[in-house]
């Protein structure tokens, strides 16, 4: 039977660190997860609204096939120079895709990035011409460990879930047959997480050990699924998205990495609704951060 694994994160994963950085004035925050070693890795945008760098190199046909680490963070489009920061920390420890072996020639670092925005959640955004988010990628990289913090942290931690507040989550499963898999989500949808007028989440029934807080839906009370008056949707749409990761200890090709990222986006629709709209930007990355061999027929 599956289970959770020991600590029902993605750090169950072998291989991964990952770093959490805030700024509190202004609500928002940036997540980095970096691999060991230059990992595999896969994306699936379903948003229609989507923020993204390097999602294109991605691509099975392209010529990167390994990732050095995966940016998520706040800030709309300012959050995209989180990634800039990690570059930075990362180029100077020797770290990134060499296409040129040459005395000199500065190694570069792939490092695909999403945004969500929080830009409209009440916080000092006052920044002028110097947003925080490269030092706050800097700062997500050095503090990265094999903890990883939940709630009001990183990414998550300006977020909105609907009308809740939203956040950093993470789980993990160890399959039947000895593989890990886990999900780390940064939440901050248009979209209702909960049942309409309940408290219990769309996702209880696959809640393990009480790990949404046991909130079962009331079965005596019927509800409508198109109750929309009743359904906790962001009351701001347009200011949505749900970035996430999912990591694997198998070994992947760049084309298996992108299904597996396609079948992740399916735990949105389950647990989000509605789910990847216009005003969303959502995006799913995939990564295979060991070289477990995977049993054939794959």
């Amino acid at each position: 039977m599956a289970r959770p694994g020991p600590n029902n994160s993605l750090s169950d994963v072998q291989g991964l660190s990952i770093g959490c950085a805030e700024d509190v004035g202004a609500l928002t925050g940036v997540t980095v997860i970096v691999p060991e070693a230059r990992a595999v890795c896969g994306v699936d945008v379903r948003g229609g609204g989507p923020g993204t760098r390097e999602t294109d190199a991605l691509a099975p046909e392209n010529l990167v096939d390994a990732i050095d680490a995966l940016v998520l963070a706040g800030g709309s489009v300012y959050g995209l120079a989180a990634a800039d920061g990690v570059a930075a920390a990362m180029g100077a420890e020797g770290r990134g895709y060499g296409l040129v072996q040459t005395p000199g020639v500065p190694r570069s670092p792939v490092i695909p990035a999403a945004i969500l925005y929080d830009l409209a959640n009440g916080g000092n955004k006052a920044w002028g011409d110097a947003p925080p988010y490269a030092m706050l990628g800097r700062k997500a990289y050095a503090a990265r460990s094999r903890d990883v913090p939940l709630g009001n942290a990183g990414a998550g931690f300006g977020a909105l879930a609907g009308a809740l507040k939203g956040g950093l989550g993470s789980a993990s499963i160890v399959t039947q047959d000895g593989f890990t898999i886990a999900a780390l989500a940064c939440v901050n949808c248009f979209g209702s997480t909960t049942l309409p007028n309940q408290r219990a989440f769309w996702a209880h029934p696959f809640e393990i050990d009480g790990e949404f807080g046991a909130l079962a839906p009331d079965y005596a009370q019927r509800f409508d699924a198109e109750d929309w008056s009743g359904a906790k949707l962001n009351p701001a749409p347009r200011a949505n998205t749900t970035i996430a990761c999912v990591a694997v200890d198998a070994a992947l090709a760049p084309a298996e990495a992108k299904r597996l990222a396609q079948m992740a986006s399916a735990g949105l629709a389950r647990a989000i609704r509605p789910v990847f709209a216009p005003f969303d930007g959502d995006v799913v990355f995939a990564l295979a951060a060991a070289a477990k061999p995977m049993p054939e027929p794959r």
